[in-house]
């Protein structure tokens, strides 16, 4: 099993080969991929030195599988020149996550769409995974009817640029910005580009990848996506209206027994799902779960993830487990 890390010396690339060591994924080689101003820089990786490569040599390679987490751009450039050759790619940028020929693929929801003929497979976005983690069981048991989510998103989402302003306005020190104003003290109602009609792509993002991933196109989902000055993890505030009524000790009990769910719900305690807490786990938590009281059949919660590992590094070596494992690659 030869695998290639694209886009390894970035900050998602970094927490997939720690993830790919903690979870111990059987590879026999490790490509390390990065763009041309990296290539030749010594990584040290479970104490062995590792030579970063081109795209070039990558592909040259035909590695089984390659995970990308290096832009869209690179991820349309170069996606189907490592599927040419035999690789499974699984990407990490929003280049293909809504194209009809691809799936996107959160693997305890809907890993079971995936075949060997799959040679590009999208990770969704992060925000989107941590939702649908929490909406697609009780999707099954209630029905979904509108979701409304406001997100609270880490500036480890935007980049390592981002995470050092933070640093730096903290200290005061003057350096590059990553976003048009200061993020310390601050909330930015802005995550990436607005587009026409007043929404971020990344708002567009939540209210369009769920319904792929869980292949049902009939209730509706609206998104307000706000950047935060956390180091790590996003939040999201989730009301979610349901066809038909629920009791609140059962969509409990349904959360808890979701796997890759951690339910935290005891506020009367203080427990509740918080990014300090949720920082370097893989699961997804979900807590403050109360009926709406206003609407009928409707509920309000609180969901937390670490966006890079559940996020984006561990979604993505937990497609590549299952491939791995079904003998699709």
């Amino acid at each position: 099993m030869k695998i290639a890390v694209v886009g390894a010396t970035g900050m998602v690339g970094e927490v997939m080969l720690r993830v790919l060591e903690e979870r111990q994924f059987p590879y026999t080689e490790l490509l390390l991929v990065a763009s041309e101003r990296s290539v030749g820089k010594t990584i040290t990786y479970k104490g062995e030195d590792h030579t970063v490569i081109s795209l070039e040599a990558a592909v040259a390679a035909a590695p089984d599988i390659a995970l990308f987490s290096a832009g869209g751009d690179t991820s349309l450039a170069w996606a189907p020149k490592f599927a040419a050759v035999g690789t499974t790619v699984i990407d990490n940028s929003s280049a293909w996550r809504m194209h009809p020929d691809h799936k996107l693929v959160v693997p305890e929801i809907n890993a079971d769409v995936l075949t060997a003929q799959d040679k590009i497979i999208a990770n969704p976005n992060c925000s989107t995974i941590q939702l649908v983690m929490v909406l697609a069981p009780l999707h099954r048991a209630y029905g979904l009817k509108r979701v409304v989510v406001s997100t609270y998103q880490s500036v480890s989402g935007t980049g390592l640029k981002a995470v050092e302003q933070m640093e730096n306005e903290m200290k005061g020190v003057e350096g590059p910005m990553a976003y048009a104003y200061p993020i310390h003290r601050n909330a930015l109602p802005q995550c990436d580009v607005f587009l026409d009609n007043g929404y971020t792509k990344e708002e567009m993002k939540l209210m369009t990848e769920p319904k792929k991933i869980m292949g049902d196109d009939s209730f509706q989902l609206t998104a307000t996506a706000v950047r935060i000055p956390t180091a790590g993890g996003h939040s999201e505030s989730v009301n979610i209206s349901f066809n038909r009524d629920f009791d609140l000790a059962e969509v409990r009990e349904i959360l808890a027994n979701t796997p890759g769910v951690v339910l935290q719900d005891e506020p009367q305690s203080g427990i509740y799902p918080m990014p300090l807490t949720a920082h370097d786990k893989d699961e997804v938590f979900v807590g403050r779960i109360r009926r709406d009281e206003t609407l009928p059949n409707t509920l309000n919660c609180w969901i937390v993830a670490d966006n890079l590992r559940k996020g984006a590094a561990t979604n993505a070596i937990q497609i590549a487990e299952y491939i791995t494992a079904q003998g699709l690659v």
